[in-house]
């Protein structure tokens, strides 16, 4: 039986709990969670008074910001759906994402109004506020009876192709993957937290911390100033960071260069959404000593999978080009198998099925993973749900489109997108594995390895002032027959967390 449960429900208890606490700073802005308590009340009312109901989809365009966190929460708070769209969408990703998701309302800042000027998928959606509000008379605070199986929140994965793939989660998952997280980042009321991940700072709000916005716009991470957040850091006495391994790297690379003193405050760091290896972590820890920093592994599907601590992650060998990157053991919710790589679609109709495509410790194949955390269900995407899930009975595997392996011990390793693997002269070739490699090298930003026009490339993309001919040397030292090695000024990199590679785009501007 789907029992009664809304995830702002969370929000609220830490309201009582802590009133007079700050619950986010932004900029120069502060508000308590009283304060937050009422505004988000407060907006309840007015999303009913212009017409926002109990299960409609409301798309969201609005920076993470005061206004963000408090749109969100009252939408949950009147049973409606939170459509999320990152900063960095433009015009044609918005009605893509738009098409899906078939909104009846629009919340957005006045750049994503502009669009709707020009945009029929936009104007079609009947209801469009901005993010301030008013009421006129004394609000009436409703209660709307929420359950576990109504839907939450609508977030879109950072596939640049196709149809975006919209990740439905209902406020019992919700719930489940709150709770996942918890365990992982362990937040405590004392903690003053800097979450660069806007899902991480819905989770302090439910515990009851103060949470930071940093000063750094994720459309435009060319114009991250590491000065200006380690100084906001330092000004706001952060204890806690969450952020994508690109948001620790620069912070980490501008401390290093200016031979800054440690914030003493800074306990613990997070990052994930992309691999980070040895040589990275090595560069956390020199800038961070004194912070325990831990990496974690998961997708927008299922987070976390595994982690690991970045002293653990540098014992490995960063020149060792067998082992893969090792991710840690998974998360005591998460079940992980490796099975047979196929582009196909999966059915098995029992455990046992599964079973016999399931591969033994130590070889390659497809990371695929179940739990209560892990996302069973696409919004209007069927072919997504056959692609990506396997459905044993009530059971849900998710195909992360990860290659990898376990070894006897259960540690978990991976060896790259299974898309990214190159079939050359007989063998099966890991671009990913010597992207750690090259990643070691002495003046090496980035690099991969792609197959282009039937040739064994090596792209790689140098630090300034550094010494191309000796980074050629030890790359003609490794054993693999490559064609040619050639630099590029810059990687393309995923939209979301600016640190995975774009292959696709990659080839094409090579092309």
């Amino acid at each position: 039986m789907d029992k009664q449960f809304n995830i702002v429900s969370l929000f609220f208890d830490s309201a009582q709990k802590h009133p007079e606490k700050i619950a986010i700073i932004d900029r120069d802005k502060k508000i308590t969670f009283s304060e937050f308590e009422q505004q988000v009340k407060d907006t309840s009312t007015y999303f009913i008074s212009k017409g926002i109901q109990k299960g409609d989809r409301v798309m969201l365009f609005v920076p993470m910001s005061i206004d963000l966190y408090r749109i969100v929460l009252a939408l949950f708070n009147i049973g409606a759906t939170a459509v999320f769209l990152d900063e960095w969408v433009n015009k044609k990703r918005m009605e893509e994402c738009c098409k899906v998701a078939q909104c009846n309302a629009f919340i957005g800042i006045l750049k994503a109004r502009i669009f709707a000027l020009f945009s029929s998928e936009l104007r079609n959606i009947p209801i469009k506020l901005g993010v301030h509000y008013s009421i006129t008379s004394p609000p009436q605070h409703p209660k709307i009876d929420v359950y576990k199986s109504d839907t939450a929140l609508i977030t879109f994965t950072t596939g640049s192709t196709g149809t975006p793939k919209a990740a439905k989660r209902t406020h019992g998952f919700l719930h489940e993957q709150f709770t996942a997280l918890l365990d992982q980042i362990d937040p405590q009321p004392e903690d003053i937290d800097m979450p660069a991940l806007p899902i991480v700072l819905l989770i302090n709000l439910a515990a009851g911390c103060t949470s930071v916005i940093t000063k750094f716009k994720s459309n435009k991470p060319e114009l991250m100033d590491a000065r200006k957040i380690l100084a906001q850091i330092d000004e706001h006495k952060i204890t806690r960071m969450v952020a994508s391994p690109f948001f620790i790297k620069q912070l980490a690379t501008y401390s290093t260069h200016h031979n800054l003193l440690p914030i003493s405050s800074l306990k613990k760091i997070f990052t994930g959404g992309a691999p980070v290896f040895p040589a990275e972590a090595k560069l956390y820890l020199a800038a961070f000593p004194q912070a325990q920093i831990q990496i974690v592994y998961g997708s927008t599907e299922a987070e976390p999978i595994s982690s690991i601590n970045a002293l653990d992650l540098i014992k490995e060998q960063e020149t060792s080009l067998q082992n893969g990157l090792k991710v840690g053991m998974p998360h005591h919710k998460t079940q992980v198998r490796i099975i047979e790589i196929k582009e196909a679609s999966i059915v098995c109709v029992n455990e046992d099925e599964l079973g016999m495509i399931t591969l033994r410790p130590g070889e390659i194949g497809e990371i695929i993973v179940s739990g209560p955390h892990v996302l069973r269900e696409y919004f209007n995407n069927e072919e997504a749900l056959k692609r990506n899930k396997i459905i044993i009975g009530n059971n849900c595997w998710h195909r992360t489109g990860d290659s990898g392996y376990m070894d006897e011990t259960g540690m978990l390793y991976l060896t790259g997108r299974c898309n990214a693997l190159i079939h050359s002269g007989g063998k099966l070739i890991a671009p990913f594995i010597y992207e750690n490699f090259f990643q070691s090298i002495k003046g090496v930003e980035m690099g991969t390895i792609i197959q282009l026009q039937k040739k064994l490339l090596v792209i790689i993309e140098a630090r300034k002032a550094a010494n191309k001919e000796e980074i050629q040397h030890q790359i003609q030292g490794i054993d693999l027959a490559f064609d040619e090695i050639k630099f590029v000024t810059r990687m393309p990199r995923d939209l979301r967390h600016h640190s995975k590679i774009d292959y696709e785009k990659l080839k094409s501007t090579l092309c």
